[in-house]
């Protein structure tokens, strides 16, 4: 199985637009395959970008997506929820987080954040 995860130089996880490097983690092989990410500064770009390298399933955590990358992968690639930072805890943990996996996210995982201004509207 091959799985997809996005992080920046120091291998701490990143959302997709903020991802420097996207990572495919073939199991098979036991390594990590690591890929320049061209998409820099867009979730749509990077997710093209992942979709290209064919994985079976990509890492997320929360707005790592938007609406639109998440529409873009639905179907094509499932989910891997996660609470973890850094590449290495989710090679340390890998089996169990593929027990998480999912052909679909709750919506909270993508949606775009709302910005409260000191809680007044």
């Amino acid at each position: 199985m091959k799985i997809a995860v996005t992080y920046d130089k120091d291998y701490n996880l990143k959302p997709l637009d903020e991802a420097e490097i996207i990572g495919i983690i073939d199991e098979e092989k036991k390594e990590v395959e690591q890929y320049e990410n061209p998409g820099v500064g867009s979730k749509e770009m990077t997710m093209d970008a992942i979709l290209s390298l064919e994985p079976d399933a990509i890492v997320v955590g929360k707005q790592f997506l938007c609406p639109g990358s998440y529409m873009m992968s639905y179907g094509r690639i499932k989910y891997i929820p996660t609470e973890y930072k850094t590449l290495n805890e989710v090679l340390d943990h890998l089996e169990e987080l593929k027990k998480n996996m999912k052909d679909e996210l709750e919506e909270d995982m993508y949606a775009e954040p709302f910005h409260h201004h000191h809680g007044h509207f």
